[in-house]
């Protein structure tokens, strides 16, 4: 007979891909985070699991009480037909109220903005990790880079005795 799975057991499920915006990281320093649903509609779910997306120059908005996010780019999917989605239109992010309302309140201060840091999958939804940001300097980025090599560099002396 066949291996047979123990009743009541799970089928391993394929891994989904998660989308980091590295560039983020690097650009602004996160103060607040939240998570968030997004919306989508017809092939984007199918073209979001082949990990092919973009989240490199995204950012999201508060407009008219509803957070949506802007400039995520997802390619058409390719098997699909003449249905398939528009890459770079504006999807709207499923939030608590209370979270709009505290994210309209401080990104109506000067120099705070709402970028998105990783898209992933969880149970079999997407998500969006959001940070409430303020972009960082020219000099912290300098700094932040030294500091980074210094620790690189000391790693490398201790791995080299």
């Amino acid at each position: 007979m066949a291996a047979s799975t123990k009743a009541g057991a799970k089928p391993k499920e394929a891994q989904e891909p998660t989308i980091d915006n590295r560039r983020a990281r690097f650009e602004y320093e996160w103060l607040e985070r939240f998570e968030a649903g997004v919306a989508l509609t017809g092939t984007e779910i199918k073209s979001i699991r082949t990990g092919q997306i973009s989240l490199n120059e995204a950012y999201a908005r508060v407009r008219d009480g509803e957070v949506w996010l802007l400039g995520m780019h997802v390619p058409p999917y390719k098997a699909g037909s003449f249905s398939n989605h528009e890459p770079n239109r504006p999807r709207k992010l499923l939030l608590h109220r209370e979270q709009i309302v505290r994210l309209s309140a401080k990104t109506a201060e000067k120099g705070y903005t709402i970028v998105p840091t990783r898209l992933y999958f969880k149970r079999g939804k997407v998500k969006i990790d959001l940070a409430l940001a303020r972009g960082k300097k020219l000099w912290d980025k300098r700094r932040e880079t030294k500091e980074r090599e210094a620790v690189r560099d000391m790693a490398r002396e201790v791995r080299g005795r």
